[in-house]
């Protein structure tokens, strides 16, 4: 039986929404990054995120206990989280918005190669040839040799591989882990981190900079919501493209607010990179291709929350 609630029109318009919010979200982190470090701007965002967040959690009644059933694991994923958020804050803070996406949006085509390779999944020749045009794309708007790679690109890209990694380890325990436990770990153990850094580097702010800090945790996680939402309204192939739109909502903040004006260089990488990103993602909404489909439900490297529950045919079945 079909389900009712399933309508695309309707999940396009919560994805196309929750990405514009992401990309708010993100130059909101590039303002903050003026006067403040980016474990100040990591601790007070996820302190903000962490109660509503907490309040979503425990509403699924499905959730009796917060036990991980692979604590290592766990512990890795907490661990790769924690490096994807720092080195994409800190990216997002030194350089262009739309040159950050290009750059994170390579994070799929890693996810492809590290099932394959850390997995050993099937990966035929038309993925692979994807991933190497994709990674062509990275080159294109990194353009070494030509122009100078600073630690801000650097950072993007450690952003990526470690979402990724992070991925690729949801891959192999989500059927045995729940969605809860996997979102906890990682934001208990980022403010843990944060906490003990935070007096190094803390500076005081204004009311309306605690705003702005307050603001991004409120961000996130209406991102989060409305992510949910589209997952449950429309096939995840029709969701899960829709993230290439935050480097168009990245070019406008970018123009409008910071005076960024990205090359030409990075408008052909970012297409190229997008362009495989696309192909990917279409291969593996195909069942003959993939059954668990990670790069459906790539996590989010501001907080590697991912797109929300796993389906229901992927719960263990007590």
């Amino acid at each position: 039986m079909s389900d009712v609630s399933q309508s695309p029109v309707r999940g396009l318009g919560f994805a196309f929404a929750a990405f514009a919010v992401f990309a708010t979200h993100d130059a909101v982190i590039k303002t903050l990054g003026v006067n403040f470090s980016v474990f100040q701007i990591i601790f007070f965002a996820m302190l903000f995120a962490f109660v509503p967040m907490s309040v979503l959690m425990l509403a699924d009644r499905q959730v009796d206990n917060f036990r991980p059933n692979h604590p290592w694991l766990i512990l890795l994923r907490s661990a790769t989280s924690l490096i994807a958020m720092s080195a994409a804050f800190y990216a997002f803070t030194v350089l262009p918005l739309a040159e950050v996406y290009a750059l994170l949006f390579a994070t799929p085509l890693l996810i492809t190669a590290m099932s394959a390779l850390v997995l050993g999944e099937t990966v035929r020749a038309q993925r692979w040839a994807a991933v190497m045009v994709g990674l062509i794309g990275v080159l294109i708007v990194l353009r070494p040799g030509v122009t100078q790679i600073s630690l801000g690109h650097v950072c993007a890209l450690i952003a990526a591989f470690c979402s990724s990694l992070g991925s690729v380890i949801m891959r192999k325990i989500g059927g045995e882990e729940r969605t809860a436990v996997m979102i906890l770990y990682p934001m208990l153990s980022s403010i843990a981190f944060m906490a003990v850094v935070l007096p190094f580097v803390y500076r005081p702010m204004e009311v309306t900079q605690l705003g702005m800090f307050a603001s991004l945790g409120v961000l996130s996680v209406g991102a989060q919501v409305m992510i949910i939402a589209a997952y449950r309204a429309a096939p995840a192939a029709v969701v899960a493209p829709i993230q290439y739109s935050q480097i168009l909502w990245a070019t406008l903040f970018g123009a409008l607010f910071f005076e960024e004006w990205p090359d030409m260089w990075v408008g052909v990488g970012a297409s190229v990179i997008i362009a495989s990103g696309i192909f990917i993602v279409w291969r593996e909404s195909r069942p003959s291709v993939s059954v668990r489909n990670p790069i459906l439900r790539d996590p989010n490297p501001r907080y590697d929350t991912g797109p929300g529950p796993k389906p229901k045919h992927r719960r263990p079945q007590s």
